[in-house]
């Protein structure tokens, strides 16, 4: 398998597992991908996922080999709303959190895919970079879409532009990164944070989390957006919030202890 899952209570590990590639996906790797995020997705014990790569590399974007001797494997469905993209689960919308533990390479189509999490968890010698800038391979896995977002068009230009590999402390200033930790350590840590994030109160922190995507990526106004998030926090009052005011009330959560 070129994909492996694995549960840790209510977190899911999903591992790009070609280490022979630099966890470069291919077709297959792609379909295992959609297939395992699709599960998480659906799967309501499930709060949240981790992706990451086997071998000491996240990934290394989409296989130049297939694309080079094998095109008939990539068929793109050009309707965003009605496929996959080559790199796999890119064109998703999640309802959950999804963290990157990243090591190694996370290049062309890998930086795509790192760019589909909520948050980064990147080893100190993680290498992020538009590789594919060399050879004409366009970024079509929401790399276009989701960079200029995250981090500005200014920066995100800045490699869009030169395909220049950039170290995970420039990532870090840059707001690629959510935080830097040793080498050999990112899984751990990602799984540890996910565990973290999933000890609050879920249908909060979830629909807090998609007004947050909504106002970023498809409100037409400032108003749209406080409608939404207006709305979404509506659901939860009774049923999350009143009972955590109650818990506050009697001494619960005092001097700011998460």
């Amino acid at each position: 398998m070129s994909v492996v899952t694995e549960q840790h209570g209510a977190i899911i590990t999903i591992g790009i597992n070609r280490p022979e590639a630099r966890n470069a996906v291919n077709s297959e790797t792609a379909a295992q991908l959609v297939e395992s995020f699709t599960a998480f997705d659906k799967d309501a014990s499930l709060t949240a996922a981790v992706l990451y790569g086997i071998g000491g590399n996240f990934c290394a974007g989409y296989d130049l080999k297939e694309l080079a001797y094998n095109t008939e494997s990539l068929k793109l469905e050009q309707d965003v709303t009605k496929g996959p993209g080559p790199m796999g689960p890119s064109r998703m919308v999640f309802s959950k959190p999804v963290i990157a533990a990243v090591s190694g390479y996370a290049v062309a189509g890998g930086m795509e895919l790192s760019l589909l999490a909520d948050l980064r968890v990147v080893e100190q010698s993680a290498v992020f970079g538009v590789f594919c800038r060399r050879f004409g391979v366009p970024l079509i896995d929401g790399g276009m879409v989701r960079l200029p977002k995250l981090i500005g068009l200014s920066r995100a230009l800045d490699l869009i532009l030169t395909g220049r590999p950039i170290n995970a402390k420039e990532a870090y200033e840059f707001g690629i990164a959510n935080c830097v930790v040793p080498d050999g350590q990112a899984l751990h840590h990602a799984i540890e944070l996910a565990r973290e994030i999933s000890s609050f109160p879920q249908q909060c922190m979830n629909l807090d989390r998609s007004s947050a995507y909504y106002s970023t990526f498809d409100a037409h106004s400032f108003t749209e957006a406080m409608q939404y998030e207006t709305k979404n926090g509506m659901q939860v009052i009774m049923e999350e919030s009143v009972p955590g005011a109650r818990r506050f009330n009697s001494g619960e959560g005092r001097g700011g202890k998460l």
